[in-house]
Parts: C-alpha cells; sequence; structure tokens
C-alpha cells in the first residue's frame, strides 16, 4: 500500500461517494427548494459514473490508504442498484467500514437488503422532533414520525445508527434539548453541526450559526455530561458522554472550531468528480479518465498526485481571516456532507 498525504501531510483515509445528486427532500441547508424547483435540471443518467466505475476508482483510494467509505448523496436510497454497489465494494476494494448518510424516508424499504449487503453503519439527518419546524428544515417534504420509522428500520436490522442534526439559530435552536432527550435514553449517538456555509444557495449568515458553546450549555442545563477523546485522528466530532446513561452525543463544529488539520476525506461526486474539500470551488474530472480506459495502475497514480497537491483548509482560513477564494463552491448536495 502506498502511504500518501497532502501538502499539509494528511493522509488520505475516507473517501465519500455521492452516488446522486437527486433528493426526495428540500432541506434549507442544502438543497432549498427556492432553488431546487420543480425545473432544476438534475444529471442525466449517462453523466452518472456506474456501480462498475465506482468500484473502479474505490479500488484506487484504497490502494491509497483509504479505510473508510461513505456513500452520500443527495439521497442516495434513490439509486436503485445502491445494494449491489455496496456488495461489490465489499468485495473489491478490500475495505469493510462502508457506511451511508441519508434522510431515512426510505429505509423501512431498504434496511435489511443494506444491511445483507455489507453496509456497517449509518448516519441519519433529522433537524427536529416538532412537525412544524421540521417542515421549514426539510422544505415541507416528509415528517419526523417518516424518519423516526427510518430509524427504527435500521435499528431492526442491526445497522448502528448516528443521527445528525443542523441547529440553525432562529429556526430550531429550541430542539437541541428535545432531540438531545429522545436520543440519550435511546442510546443513539446524536450528533449536532453547526450551520455551515456549504455552496451557495443557502443563504448563510454567521448569526444564524448556534455555536458549540450554546448547544453544550444548553444540555448542561439538564445532563451531566464529561467530554471524550477522539476515536481516530481526523475524527470530526467532538464527543461527550452522558454520565447516567453512558449514551453519548458530539458536535460538528466546522464554524466556530475548525478541524481542517485533520481533515484526512476526499469526494467523489455523482458525476465523477474528485473535490477534496467540502468548501472547494472546483473540482477534478475523473470519469474523463475512468471512460478512456487509462489501466488501474495509472489511475491510483493519478488519483496519488491529485491528493499529493492538496492544501485545503477553508474553514481555518476563514476563521483566522485569511483571504478565500472569490469562486463559486461546490453545492453540498452535489457531493454530499
Amino acid at each position: 500500500m502506498n502511504r500518501t498525504t497532502d501538502k499539509l501531510d494528511r493522509p488520505l483515509r475516507d473517501l465519500r461517494i455521492s452516488v446522486t445528486d437527486q433528493c426526495n427532500f428540500r432541506c434549507s441547508y442544502c438543497m432549498p427548494k427556492e432553488i431546487f424547483g420543480p425545473d432544476y435540471a438534475f444529471l442525466p443518467k449517462e453523466l452518472v459514473l456506474s456501480n462498475e466505475e465506482i468500484v473502479f476508482a474505490a479500488r484506487s483510494f484504497a490502494a491509497l490508504g483509504v479505510k473508510k467509505l461513505r456513500l452520500t448523496g443527495g439521497e442516495p436510497l434513490l439509486r436503485p442498484d445502491l445494494s449491489e454497489l455496496i456488495s461489490s465494494l465489499m468485495a473489491e476494494t478490500g475495505i469493510e467500514d462502508i457506511s451511508l448518510t441519508t434522510n431515512a424516508s426510505l429505509l423501512p424499504r431498504y434496511a435489511t437488503k443494506l444491511k445483507e449487503a455489507g453496509l456497517k453503519r449509518i448516519n441519519i439527518s433529522l433537524d427536529s422532533l416538532d412537525k412544524e419546524r421540521f417542515a421549514l428544515m426539510s422544505g415541507g417534504r416528509s415528517s419526523p414520525e417518516a424518519v423516526i420509522r427510518g430509524i427504527d428500520a435500521a435499528a431492526a436490522a442491526g445497522l448502528p445508527i448516528k443521527v445528525n442534526m443542523v441547529a440553525k439559530l432562529g429556526v430550531n435552536e429550541q430542539d437541541i434539548l428535545p432531540m438531545a432527550s429522545y436520543f440519550r435514553e435511546r442510546k443513539i449517538t446524536l450528533r449536532f453541526i453547526e450551520f455551515m456555509d456549504v455552496g451557495e444557495t443557502n443563504a448563510w449568515k454567521m448569526d444564524q450559526v448556534v455555536p458549540a458553546k450554546q448547544i453544550l450549555e444548553t444540555i448542561g442545563r439538564h445532563y451531566e455530561f464529561e467530554a471524550l477523546e477522539p476515536s481516530y485522528r481526523g475524527e470530526v466530532a467532538s464527543r461527550y458522554r452522558f454520565k447516567d446513561t453512558g449514551s453519548e452525543f458530539g458536535i460538528i463544529t466546522s464554524i466556530t472550531n475548525p478541524f481542517c488539520g485533520d481533515c484526512n476525506r476526499a469526494r467523489l461526486s455523482a458525476e465523477g468528480k474528485l473535490y477534496t474539500c467540502l468548501f472547494a470551488t472546483a473540482g477534478t474530472d475523473l470519469k474523463q479518465h475512468i471512460r478512456s480506459g487509462i489501466s488501474q495502475a495509472d489511475f491510483t497514480q493519478l488519483v496519488s498526485k491529485l491528493w499529493s497537491i492538496r492544501e485545503d483548509q477553508y474553514s481555518e482560513d476563514r476563521s483566522k481571516g485569511r483571504p478565500l477564494k472569490s469562486n463559486k463552491k461546490v453545492e453540498m448536495s452535489y457531493i454530499g456532507g
């Protein structure tokens, strides 16, 4: 195995693969309905990577040190051959830690099949247990009850679960404690995510961020908890454990305490572009190389070269007042979270 590091000596360990740019929700922080309306032009099928092409790419990433694959979107469960893709990735890359990020609305239909295909973990987005605030966050699509049914289906299938809540000031900050209480009792890890300036369409403003300090103070007024050490280098969430139940929660502090220094994640878009940062302005087209018939060895060398020149640290640059690139950032729905 080659050890590939970037200009800041960060290894390549985690690959996020967007398997579709489409979604059945319209979350305000990701795919606002005002932009992604009925006439929005999503990628035609012929431009989306096939299962075989995704597996080809993943083999090279595995050879360069990737240990984790996360399948994202859009909503990945909208891809009809997702279980087959998971099985192929398991069989052909040697990577066993394959996870999925989903809004859970389709999990009652697919959870067991995903588990049987080899899926190891699942991350589920849920921003409120309140119907009205859930509707505000999700663009009026689905309901918290539907997401809970998806969580129940994943639990019944034996899939370890983490739930992600984006906290947005003036919208759902009052849901921090109810969400913490609910998942604390269920012993499911809840991770709060500071509202991030990803892409150009979510109308991000700094004064809409609920900072980690406020989240901890809100929970701390009701429950005792203790900080935990990171499980591994590059873990994105600061971890905490309730002292009485032993269940955990976490906070992803991309705004108030960036973690660029340990970022080891690459992202592959649905149409085969490689992005080396969630806040990237442009990606490198890998699909053209795959479809040209490039050998596996040459493709591995290409990916290694692209990672070796990486120097992205957008969140740290922003937090320290350094000059930022002026080009528009890629949308989260295009490359996953």
